[in-house]
């Protein structure tokens, strides 16, 4: 076999019965498998050499272009000492020199470890400590809180890019470097992602090469792609897995065009979507909402849309009907997580699509919803509990945390700490999480449950539910809330109670002008809890 080569492999999701899925779903095969991403870089290049590759603003790039740039900015790293066993850190805005870095880091044999442009000083140095680079790859913009990191992050060796400094499209002008790209053993470590931290600290889930480039394949099993004709969208930020999965890997296997947006602006975005004849939108619930509150919406011509892809966050179903009446293109709305590649489950853009579920399951993956007290007893269709998979894109485990690795890795399988159930057709819903279920008054509340009936209000254009600690109920649930105007804590209320049993009622109404978001997007519930216990405010209104 050519060592750009990829093979084929078949396998099938046991979410409801692998050996006969229920409701005549037919069942899924899995796409050609490369060794790694380089290779699916390497692939494309050869076969499409002259194809657009990247787009960033006025720049452009081929494939030729840019897998001699991989191999141009690989090679110099290995030069550095780069290779096999070490990390090198991306702290990089989106750009065409993050994805040249994100490949060549890959290729050089190591592991990438991209870190968010825009944490502090203090957030960034534990991740520093945990990952114990080799390199640091950053822009010039990161250089003032690199400078007030610890001095032993330092030491290492540091590539410093920007108009002011260099950039990494330097090869692009020689194509016998394309020739010979520097391809991965794919045993070896390919990426270390580290979570949000949104639950405490962030920790750094350990991918190789297989697990990776697996994931990428049973994505295309269910988000289907047209080699070389697809122009992806990329609007959220590349250091993060979504963008990574469904952008910079999507475009690769698909030998198609990524067009990288630096920043998010919806005029921007609408803007590119028609330029560029956009045929697969990537966004997030954040970004939905800026697009329908756009008014050049109205305007905007979207008909080379084919599949709009939701991700970072659940996406309300009200967001997801309104943008799908807006912009004429079906919503796939995917889940999964770092620690699983990140691809667990999709629903197919050529296929059935359950609008509220995840999809189905990804193939070559078992997933499983099983008691939340009791992690052996597994539930049948219907029931309720957390989800468990098992699979080959599936973590290693989180670097240098064998405790924490232990309890997320079990017998084999990864407990998601996420909530959820399946239909009679084996599409998965998702409830919650399992560590934002709150118990009021003794009955068990998932807040995602709540905040979809608070979203079908049509005065709301975002919302967060959160449990605080009630002296009477034990729990009870604050909405925090962002509205037009249109309704106040007691219409809202009366509204809801007419769609919620009593006890999921919030007790109280949060009324801001935007909701406190992580990094990459989502809703940030430890903040907005962090706020309740500072101001130490009754569940009560007042």
């Amino acid at each position: 076999m050519k060592p750009h080569a990829a093979t084929t492999s078949s396998g099938e999701a046991s979410g409801a019965d692998s050996a006969a899925l229920p409701g005549g779903v037919a069942r899924l095969e899995l796409p050609p498998v490369f060794p790694s991403v380089v290779h699916m870089l390497d692939a494309a290049a050869r076969s499409h050499p002259d194809a657009c590759a990247l787009v960033c603003g006025e720049e452009r790039l081929s494939y030729r272009e840019y897998a001699a740039c991989v191999s141009g900015f690989a090679q110099e790293l290995m030069q550095a000492g780069v290779g096999p066993g070490t990390r090198v850190a991306l702290v990089m805005a989106n750009s065409i020199d993050i994805a040249i870095a994100t490949f060549a880091v890959q290729s050089a044999g190591a592991q990438v470890v991209a870190m968010n442009p825009a944490y502090t000083a203090s957030e960034l140095v534990p991740i520093f400590e945990n990952a114990d680079c080799i390199a640091i790859v950053h822009d010039a913009e990161s250089a003032p809180v690199l400078e007030s990191v610890a001095t032993s992050f330092l030491s290492h060796r540091r590539f410093v890019l920007g108009a002011s400094h260099r950039r990494l499209d330097a090869w692009r002008s020689r194509p016998e470097l394309a020739d010979s790209l520097p391809l991965p053993d794919p045993e070896l470590p390919s990426t270390l992602q580290y979570t949000g931290g949104t639950t405490g600290r962030s920790k750094g889930v350990d991918l190789d090469h297989r697990a990776v480039s697996t994931n990428v394949s049973q994505r295309e099993a269910l988000v289907q792609t047209d080699p070389g004709r697809e122009r992806v969208l990329v609007i959220t930020p590349m250091f993060h897995s979504y963008a990574l999965a469904m952008g910079l890997y999507l475009a690769a296997y698909s030998r198609s065009t990524l067009v990288i947006l630096q920043r998010y602006k919806p005029e921007a975005v609408l803007q590119a979507i028609e330029q560029h004849r956009i045929t697969i939108l990537l966004g997030s619930p954040t970004i939905y909402v800026g697009l329908l509150a756009c008014e050049a919406l109205a305007g905007a011509h979207l008909g080379s849309l084919h599949t709009s892809v939701s991700g970072a966050a659940a996406l309300p179903e009200e967001t997801l009907k309104r943008w799908e009446a807006a912009s004429g293109c079906a919503v796939c709305e995917g889940y999964g997580q770092s620690e699983a590649g990140p691809v667990l489950a999709f629903n197919p853009n050529r296929g059935l699509r359950k609008i509220a579920s995840v999809g189905r399951i990804a193939p070559a993956t078992e997933v499983e919803i099983v008691d939340v007290q009791d992690a052996n007893k597994v539930l049948g269709v219907g029931e309720v509990g957390e989800i468990r998979a098992r699979g080959p894109q599936v973590m290693r485990g989180y670097r240098g945390l064998p405790a924490e690795s232990a309890e997320a890795l079990r017998h084999g399988w990864l407990y998601t700490g996420d909530i959820g159930q399946f239909d009679a057709d084996g599409y998965l819903y998702i409830r919650g999480r399992k560590k934002e279920m709150a118990i009021v008054g003794g009955f068990n509340v998932y807040p995602r449950e709540v905040e979809e009936a608070i979203f079908t209000h049509p005065s709301i254009r975002d919302v967060a539910v959160i449990a605080v600690p009630d002296a009477y109920r034990g729990e009870a649930l604050v909405a925090w809330v962002v509205g037009d105007g249109g309704c106040d804590a007691e219409s809202l209320q009366a509204y809801l109670s007419g769609r919620l049993v009593k006890y999921k009622l919030p007790a109280r109404f949060r009324f801001v002008d935007e909701l406190p978001k992580t990094s990459v997007g989502k809703p940030d519930k430890v903040a907005m809890r962090t706020w309740h216990a500072a101001k130490n405010l009754p569940a009560e209104p007042l």
